[in-house]
């Protein structure tokens, strides 16, 4: 479960410091992510599930912190910002995904984290804890 996740900004092999203190100026409020739905995808072999459509309070809060990693000059994906949560890596197609239950998870910080991989895939570790109003 400690791996369980939502990336909001990937910054790859960074220094820690130059993004917490980047990660502290942005802003957010706290509130709750409901997990609505699940897809596989064939492209990257995996299972997600997510929102139907990003709350208006986490979109906020990815455009604040993009904005401040933007102007402590780190390079973000230029695609869109999609909420989810990867749930299966290296996952065969289901014939089908059964129906979730009803979930909303709170959201009252944000983590910095350091990636770790070995064969036997990736850990994380937390850098910076940062917390949300």
């Amino acid at each position: 479960m400690e791996n369980i996740h939502l990336t909001l900004a990937f910054l790859g092999d960074a220094e820690p410091e130059p993004a917490i203190q980047a990660a502290r100026r942005a802003t957010g409020r706290r509130h709750e992510l409901p997990i609505e739905t699940a897809k596989y995808v064939r492209r990257n072999e995996m299972v997600w599930v997510a929102p139907f459509s990003t709350p208006v309070a986490l979109a906020e809060l990815v455009a604040s912190l993009h904005a401040a990693l933007r102007a402590a000059s780190f390079r973000l994906e230029e695609r869109p910002f999609a909420a989810h949560v990867t749930l299966i890596r290296k996952a065969r197609q289901p014939k089908s995904l059964p129906p979730l239950p009803a979930v909303r998870w709170p959201v009252d910080e944000f983590v910095l984290v350091r990636s770790h991989t070995s064969a036997k895939g990736s850990t994380y570790e937390a850098v910076e804890r940062l917390a949300l109003k």
